[in-house]
């Protein structure tokens, strides 16, 4: 997925589609590799025919980049021998400054430049990019939503029909259930990828918690919240950390048995994660607003920096900036240990100062480790008039 993508909601880590998407009916359980009939090929056959292109767009692993080719034999080097299918498995760096993930069906995994950057010699975040691929490729999903299609066309379930949006007709209706079927069951996909990548990594010597870290990091290079949408084809961070929350224990929990001394693991010690919830607002006078924060922290030695800055912007739409970047404003540092499993941090702010003609009141909420690095960014609602 590319930057700007950010701009519709969620700053997403993607997987990349080599072909058509299918559309399923929710509620499906099952997503073992035993859905996709063992004789089944057309997902490795079309991943053959784009090989070539794929591969003249990226290049190997080398230099900075060198980390992630060793993270990535490990996690391969997890997965048991597959008795019907051989996969080519090989990571390439796709040098185009974007902050994506994607895979092949034939098992060539592929990080554009941007992403590769943010996690440059940190080998759990390569990890946790690194897993949710190469789970995608194990458990087929190309082959899942190609079969899932050709089920809707021979009338297994909603066939999406174009038309003119327009017109009220059956047709619409379809159209728009469809959207919201194939949405639903690609966020499913993505969470159950999540799910499997984990795993993965306890196996690997990663712990689990390098990827709610390395999904709050790309939300905080997000632009701010936006409606959700049920036809939207993958989870919003705050939806996957939901969805992922016992994964997260449970996966921890085993990381413990294999790795009782963290620090010696292939991944180090766990990174500090900060999960923020929706902070609240209110308004307490005519010229002042409460903000509260409500964040849980896990692996955390110290303190953390929670940074609210606020300003005006005069039409068009604000885009958050890291604290460190400069920023007409206000703003406000909290320095809290997070030591309760629900810590609330209470900011109340007074009319931004510079408020132009028509401007519109905006906010946001950073939490910083003690190296000023961003872990963790919070979408403050509209500040009330």
């Amino acid at each position: 997925m590319q930057a700007d993508v950010s701009k519709r909601g969620c700053f997403r880590l993607t997987i990349g589609l080599i072909f058509l998407a299918a559309v399923s009916v929710l509620g499906q359980e099952s997503f073992d590799v035993a859905d996709v009939p063992s004789r089944f090929r057309l997902d490795l056959e079309t991943a053959a025919r784009l090989r070539s292109g794929l591969m003249a767009e990226s290049s190997a692993p080398a230099g900075r980049y060198a980390v992630g080719s060793l993270v990535f034999g490990r996690l391969v080097g997890q997965i048991p021998a597959s008795s019907s299918i051989r996969f080519a498995w090989q990571l390439r760096i796709v040098d185009d400054g974007e902050f994506n993930a994607y895979s092949s069906p034939d098992g060539t995994v592929y990080v554009e430049s941007g992403l590769a950057q943010l996690a440059d010699s940190g080998s759990g975040l390569w990890a946790a990019i690194l897993s949710h691929e190469i789970a995608h490729v194990v458990r087929r999903d190309w082959a899942r939503r190609y079969l899932f299609q050709k089920s809707v066309e021979n009338g297994g379930g909603v066939a999406i029909v174009l038309g003119d949006p327009g017109l009220p007709s059956a047709s619409w209706t379809d159209s728009q259930m469809a959207a919201q079927n194939l949405g639903g069951f690609c966020r499913r996909l993505e969470v159950e990828a999540d799910r499997a990548g984990l795993m993965l990594m306890v196996g690997a010597g990663y712990h689990p918690d390098f990827v709610p870290a390395l999904h709050h990091l790309l939300h905080a290079k997000g632009s701010g919240p936006a409606p959700a949408s049920l036809a939207a084809m993958h989870p919003c961070w705050e939806e996957r950390d939901r969805e992922l929350s016992r994964a997260y224990v449970a996966a921890s929990i085993e990381f413990g048995h294999r790795w009782p001394e963290w620090y010696a693991s292939p991944g180090g010690n766990p990174p500090i994660v900060v999960f923020a919830e929706e902070p609240t607002v209110r308004k307490t006078s005519a010229k002042e607003w409460e903000i509260q924060l409500p964040i849980h922290c896990q692996n955390l030695a110290g303190a953390v920096e929670v940074v609210l800055r606020a300003g005006y912007r005069n039409g068009g739409s604000h885009f958050e900036r890291p604290p460190e970047q400069a920023a007409a404003g206000s703003e406000i540092r909290q320095l809290t240990g997070c030591t309760s499993p629900r810590t609330t941090v209470t900011f109340t702010l007074a009319n931004p100062s510079g408020r132009p003609e028509g401007g519109v009141a905006w906010t946001d909420v950073y939490v910083l480790d003690a190296w000023g690095s961003v872990l963790a960014r919070a979408d403050v609602p509209k500040l009330p008039r």
